[in-house]
């Protein structure tokens, strides 16, 4: 049917032109006027968007009787009338579009060593101590289904960037074939990257791709020759290998389709409010500010798809290791996780842990307040937030947390408690169904977590 004229596209921006012949491009919030002149009961389907954040080394976990129990991450009563204890209070005031998750792990996580699974954990994979082979992650196999909606089909966001090491890596998300993809981290880096810093950004970006272009023929057009004179299992290799970089060639295509699409431009306050020269010194402002870029990220959909590994399992060696003390803790994070259970040492984990929530609320405040279609960006979205440890050296009961997609089956408000029997990849593969992926299977999981339904 034909739009009023006063309908809009939800892509619509505002567009200006400056003084000197420079283009100007706003993107616009969610309007009334978006929605089509539909037939009565259509629906046009909103965006629907997955997240996953991570830390490491675990939560603080007294005993529910003991003194220090308001520290104790879990709840003591299960189902919709749990008392939120003092580490998960900041969730209380959105608690209605948060689960709180208990039980669940990966098996096969459950095998290795306890420093290790951080790797894993949207993976659910085993890593051998001396292949150290991983699988697909979860959120790849969303952004492949989703790639091309978007102009970016994942963001991978970490504290630390790059890929790190095996078991310790600075990277939550893994290509096809099990590769670590690397993490961007830093903000004007991310900021860039999704909103660009102007015409010569999109000019240099065309050469770029261009040039990438032209590699990567070369590359294939040299392997037909190459593969001829190799054995069956150098041939396997050489395929997955190529089956790689036909991803990346994918993805060069894709790119240079959305050069001609102007980047979306952000509204003054939500420019104001981010701090792009946030480093990991000063741990509070670095973390609201990635929050704040995906948030911006989703608002402007320049993608579906993001992780961000807050803080990680390589303890010295990570810049996320002094966090705690940067903000005013005695000790390091890896001392503090250790040291749970010492006198003093549950409340000062707690508190660590209490923080950390605080800024995932943030997060989840900012996607509830923007409003589109049938709900608001959080109704549209599933966003995980955990660790792969319950405390320190413990790769059973993840502490997790599960917020938004009302809008997508989703039922919050509750502490469920389920059989460690239950693989975490079934948590994972209900996601990717909340998304639009209709998968049978990911990884271990033996079919869809139905306690989490509406």
């Amino acid at each position: 049917m034909t739009n009023k004229s006063w309908h809009l596209h939800r892509r619509t921006f505002l567009r200006g032109m400056g003084s000197l012949g420079t283009g100007l491009s706003l993107g616009l919030p969610w309007l009334d006027c978006m929605a089509a002149d539909e037939p009565k009961g259509s629906d046009v389907p909103s965006a629907k968007r997955f997240c996953a954040m991570y830390f490491g080394f675990g939560v603080s976990l007294p005993d529910e009787n003991s003194a220090d129990a308001r520290w104790r991450w879990f709840p003591k009563q299960e189902g919709n009338d749990y008392e939120v204890n003092e580490t998960l209070q900041p969730i209380q005031r959105l608690r209605e579009h948060v689960s709180v998750l208990g039980g669940l792990s990966h098996p096969q996580g459950r095998e290795m060593g306890a420093h290790d699974t951080g790797d894993t954990f949207l993976t659910g994979a085993f890593i051998h101590n001396e292949f150290l082979q991983n699988t697909v992650s979860v959120d790849q196999i969303a952004a492949m289904a989703m790639r091309d909606q978007t102009r970016f089909s994942s963001l991978v966001l970490s504290t630390d960037g790059g890929v790190g090491e095996p078991t310790r890596s600075s990277t939550l998300s893994y290509d096809s074939v099990g590769r670590p993809i690397p993490a961007l981290n830093q903000p004007k880096q991310i900021y860039n990257r999704l909103f660009g810093a102007g015409d010569q950004d999109s000019i240099t970006e065309n050469r770029l791709l261009r040039s990438k272009s032209k590699m990567l023929d070369r590359v294939l057009e040299d392997s037909h020759s190459v593969r001829r004179r190799l054995g069956t299992a150098d041939q396997r290799k050489l395929d997955e290998y190529l089956a790689t970089v036909r991803q990346i060639e994918q993805g060069v295509e894709r790119s240079q389709k959305w050069l001609e699409i102007p980047r979306p431009e952000l509204l003054d306050e939500e420019r104001d409010l981010l701090r792009l020269d946030a480093d990991d010194q000063a741990p509070l402002m670095l973390i609201r500010t990635m929050y704040d870029l995906l948030y911006l990220a989703f608002r402007t959909d320049s993608t579906r798809v993001a992780t961000y590994q807050i803080t990680n399992m390589a303890d010295a060696s990570s810049k996320a290791g002094k966090f705690p003390q940067l903000q005013g803790f005695k000790s390091s994070l890896h001392t503090l996780a250790h040291d749970w259970n010492k006198p003093g040492g549950a409340q000062a984990l707690g508190l660590w842990d209490k923080f950390m929530v605080e800024q995932y609320s943030y997060f989840l405040q900012r996607l509830a307040d923007a409003p589109e279609r049938h709900g608001s960006i959080l109704d549209h979205s599933v966003i995980l937030y955990g660790s792969s440890n319950s405390n320190t050296h413990n790769n059973r009961n993840y502490p997790l947390l599960l917020a938004g997609g009302q809008a997508l089956g989703l039922k919050h408000g509750r502490y469920l408690r389920l059989s460690e029997d239950i693989p975490m990849s079934n948590l994972l593969l209900t996601m990717l169904n909340c998304v639009g992926v209709h998968a049978e299977s990911f990884a271990d999981s033996t079919g869809p977590l139905n306690a989490l339904a509406s």
